[in-house]
């Protein structure tokens, strides 16, 4: 017998109850009754410091989130997860990002088939292929060495490997043949046209990264890219022996689940890395799509993220749900979201290096998490994913703070930092300046967060002040300490905001793994290209894509100016 769905249930009940108890509390009241909530709502694991203070709860309200989540079974698909079960029910398959990080010596049997030998096969044509071009062994069809590599790939296959490559780049091993990785994504060329004005076809290497080895964006980018190489690199003044073969060969490595394809596409059957099926795209870095990440920390490097991540997947699978980092954070979210009517996240980090982060998880959660019908088909009475946006926290601050200060709607935010930086830069006056700006840094998301929280209590007493110049505080906010920002505390911070992702999934009954409301827009899309391509086929399109469509057209045929 089924079960009601999830917000007809008591556990559900019973919190709604107690936010119409406590939810038009202030923080800062939660903070003059209670000492001590640091220590309370604070969790420490992997190099991680979590710190949940600042959330608009108390201990009655963890405890009836835990309630909600064992009522969910979180601890079974905690498990399930792990262990290769087809969580994702849409498309019948298990997800198993988490096998890509195992250890060599583990063993991870599913459906009869042991993953672990596979994804370590694909590590160590990796790290051969790494070693290469470090050793600048790696050499095009002329025989320069390799200089440029361009990573081609949208979505989970760009996302994750460029903020990896910007957070990690202090990691750059020392004493190799120096690879600069970039990344063009964007199918309108102009991110590929940039480069191609300026990289050496001679020293170019171009990595197609696709599941599919279908993605429009990525392979219209791979087309001008082969072409570009084809007219320098075969043209008139060609060196004896270069032809069309050697360049393929030499010039694009390819990482895809569709080996076929890679083959008919031209990339030799020993420079392809594996891609599984198994594995969602945004979940895919720490694989063959993280070749960019391992060209420019070096493969020590990239182990040490895919350890840190591990780190994280044994607390999610053995730490108690009250003390389980990757639980915590997802309540606090279901609380936000679901009882006190909170539906925007903004993700503030407080560290340079993590650029591209808040991007990463706009994808990871948004494509994740926004869905409207449960396992079964059937549309949810309850919202799920917020909207997800961010930025650097001390630009932000210069951008739209004022909405979080000041707005008219509650937001959650993230405040992102590590604890130490620059301590061990040789100059010491350079080091006590640099270390100086990391306290400054600091300074800030710590009085940013605490700002949000009291408003005009922060503040000491100045008398009345006028409208424009009140605080409301009240917005709730989650602190994430790293120890330091190192390959392996940051393999366990996107680890742990992937499970979250999960445990808010499995609340809401709805696939993470999934992502078909992106098909229908690629669908409409070709059929729109066909008719801007043949200026015909207008019937059956709705007055406003009519308009824009002859727009376009009225343009093509004007002579220059």
């Amino acid at each position: 017998m089924s079960h009601p769905p999830v917000e007809q249930r008591g556990a559900w009940r019973a919190l709604a109850d107690h936010a119409d108890e406590i939810g038009q509390r202030h923080l800062r009241d939660f903070f003059t009754d209670q000492q001590g909530r640091f220590a309370t709502f604070s969790r420490q694991a992997a190099g991680l410091t979590l710190d949940l203070s600042k959330q608009r709860w108390n201990e009655t309200t963890l405890s009836l989130l835990l309630e909600l989540a064992r009522d969910a079974g979180v601890p079974n698909a905690i498990r399930g997860l792990l262990a290769g079960e087809r969580l994702n029910l849409s498309e019948n398959r298990p997800a198993l990002h988490t096998a890509l990080r195992l250890p060599a010596d583990a063993r991870l049997d599913v459906e009869g088939e042991d993953l672990v030998t596979s994804v370590h096969a694909t590590l160590d044509r990796m790290a051969s292929m790494v070693e290469r071009f470090h050793s600048g062994q790696w050499r095009g069809a002329t025989g320069k060495p390799i200089r440029d590599v361009v990573n081609l790939g949208v979505g989970g296959s760009d996302l994750g490997p460029l903020m990896v490559t910007h957070a990690l780049a202090d990691y750059r091993p020392e004493g190799v043949h120096r690879i600069d990785v970039h990344f063009a994504s964007t199918m309108d060329g102009s991110q590929l046209a940039d480069y191609l004005s300026r990289l050496n076809p001679e020293t170019t290497l171009f990595v197609l990264s696709s599941k599919s080895f279908t993605t429009i964006d990525t392979m219209t980018n791979a087309r001008t890219a082969r072409d570009w190489l084809k007219a320098r690199l075969l043209g008139g003044d060609r060196e004896e022996g270069v032809d069309e073969a050697l360049v393929m060969r030499q010039h694009f490595v390819g990482v895809s689940a569709s080996p076929e394809k890679m083959r008919e596409w031209g990339i030799a059957d020993e420079h392809q890395l594996e891609f599984w099926e198994w594995v969602g795209g945004r979940y895919s870095l720490w694989g063959g799509i993280g070749l960019p990440i391992a060209l420019v920390v070096g493969m020590q490097n990239f182990r040490e993220l895919l350890a840190g991540a591990h780190d994280m997947d044994r607390h999610f699978s053995e730490a108690e749900m009250s003390d389980n980092l990757p639980v915590l954070l997802a309540l606090a979210g279901i609380w936000n979201v679901n009882f006190l009517d909170i539906r925007a996240h903004s993700i503030l980090p407080y560290d340079g290096r993590l650029e591209y982060f808040a991007a990463y998880l706009e994808q990871l959660e948004m494509e994740s998490n926004g869905k409207s019908v449960n396992h079964d088909g059937e549309p949810v009475g309850y919202s799920t994913c917020p909207v997800l946006w961010g930025q650097l926290g001390p630009n932000a601050q210069h951008a739209f703070y004022q909405l979080l200060h000041q707005g008219t709607q509650s937001v959650e935010c993230d405040f992102i930092a590590p604890r130490v930086r620059y301590d061990d830069v040789a100059d010491p006056a350079t080091r006590d300046h640099l270390m100086s700006q990391h306290r400054l840094t600091l300074s800030n998301c710590f009085a940013q967060s605490r700002a949000l929280m009291l408003g005009d209590a922060a503040l000491e007493d100045e008398g009345p002040r006028p409208g424009h110049k009140r605080y409301a505080g009240n917005q709730p906010s989650s602190t994430l300490l790293l120890d330091r920002l190192t390959p392996r505390t940051l393999g366990a911070l996107v680890a742990l905001y992937e499970h979250k992702v999960f445990v808010q999934a499995t609340i809401w009954d709805i696939n993470p793994f999934d992502q078909w409301g992106v098909e229908l827009g690629k669908t409409l899309a070709g059929e729109t290209q066909r008719i801007l391509e043949h200026q015909a086929g207008l019937d059956g399109m709705d007055d406003s894509t009519r308009g824009l469509i002859e727009a376009v057209w009225a343009a093509e045929s004007r002579e220059p100016e």
